[in-house]
């Protein structure tokens, strides 16, 4: 378990927020408060900001490389990433060169995260196939992997032009740049994770947290097989956190029922109850969400369970208010964070 050096942090997927008179905010102010979480992040010490990439109407960040360029101008100490970045539907060099920029913009604090995408918006809008979708992720996850090496890469496949001995630039300054492999509940990505040698996120939305045990076990043996050396395991995972576990449950029910039924219309979920939503925000459902206290306790007990190494709040749901959000930013370092490590420090 690689609990020593826990870090805590924080993703957004940019949800099209509403305004004082309940009307939808431009894409431009949602962007704009998507900064201003970073920055209040970073000044209260914690150790991640990831920018999702969505896009639909209902999501304002298509391009988070963009969005974390401008953060890591105002920010000095956190590390910058994605959450996650849509590989399948997007070129690998071109997504190493975005973040080995960002890495240097921001002073070697950049990280990505690459995923096959729950949304499935961009393959269409990229002029690609979904027949495909498991071939583009495994051909350009292999070819990412090659250009990791910062050497001359040569590399074919079905879906993209070979690349034969040619160097991508710009290198980062330390060689390295922090890649992780998301993952929803395909045991095959985990094992693809290992097989690179990629840090593992799952990312843990629904259902019981604890029911990831046996992803991280097969991670572990799927490395050792590879001799790959251990790499360490985040968990990203919706939550909001208020003064009260009351509150925090009520502030964040309607903009999270509201979010689940748009998004289920389009993949035939029925309407979400309130007593599912509390059994979900209960103290074995993946909604992390409460008191302070409270989210300390679940996230202590999943990190435990999972041997963690990192654990990144999905704070924004919806609808719900850039002055809520900013709430629980500030109650996750203040209060959450502090009582995580100290749980954890006790064993």
């Amino acid at each position: 378990m690689a609990l020593g050096n826990f870090e805590l942090g924080l993703d957004t997927f940019g949800d099209v927020t509403l305004d004082a008179n309940g009307d939808p905010k431009s894409a431009a102010q949602v962007i704009r408060d998507v900064v201003e979480q970073a920055v209040l992040a970073d000044k209260l010490g914690l150790d991640y900001f990831g920018v999702g990439e969505h896009h639909r109407d209902d999501f304002a960040v298509s391009a988070p490389d963009m969005v974390l360029s401008a953060i890591a101008a105002k920010t000095e100490r956190i590390r910058l990433g994605s959450a996650v970045t849509v590989l399948s539907s997007d070129d690998p060099i071109r997504v190493f060169q975005r973040f080995s920029t960002l890495d240097a913009v921001s002073s070697g604090r950049a990280e990505v995260t690459l995923g096959r995408g729950s949304f499935t918006e961009s393959f269409p809008l990229f002029g690609f196939d979904m027949a495909d979708y498991e071939e583009l992720f495994e051909e350009k996850l292999e070819l990412f992997a090659e250009l990791l090496k910062q050497q001359p890469v040569n590399w074919s496949g079905n879906t993209r032009p070979a690349v034969t001995n040619q160097m991508v630039y710009p290198h980062t300054e330390s060689g390295t740049l922090k890649s992780w492999v998301a993952v929803g509940g395909s045991p095959q990505s985990v094992v693809r994770a290992a097989h690179y040698g990629m840090p593992l996120m799952l990312a843990i939305i629904g259902g019981e947290p604890l029911q990831f045990a046996p992803f991280a076990e097969l991670y572990h043996r799927a490395l050792k097989e590879f001799g790959q050396p251990e790499q360490p395991i985040g968990v990203h995972s919706p939550g909001h956190i208020a003064e009260t576990d009351q509150q925090a449950q009520d502030e964040l029910w309607p903009h999270y029922a509201a979010m689940h039924s748009r998004i289920g219309r389009d993949r035939g979920w029925p309407p979400l109850t309130r007593a599912e939503y509390d059994v979900t925000a209960g103290p074995r459902g993946a909604l992390m969400v409460g008191s302070p206290e409270t989210v300390a306790k679940k996230i202590t007990a999943v990190a435990k369970a999972l041997g963690l190494s990192r654990f990144d709040l999905k704070f924004s749901h919806g609808t719900l208010p850039h002055e809520a959000m900013m709430k629980s930013i500030e109650l996750y370092a203040t209060e959450v964070a502090p009582r995580v490590r100290a749980n954890l420090k006790k064993g």
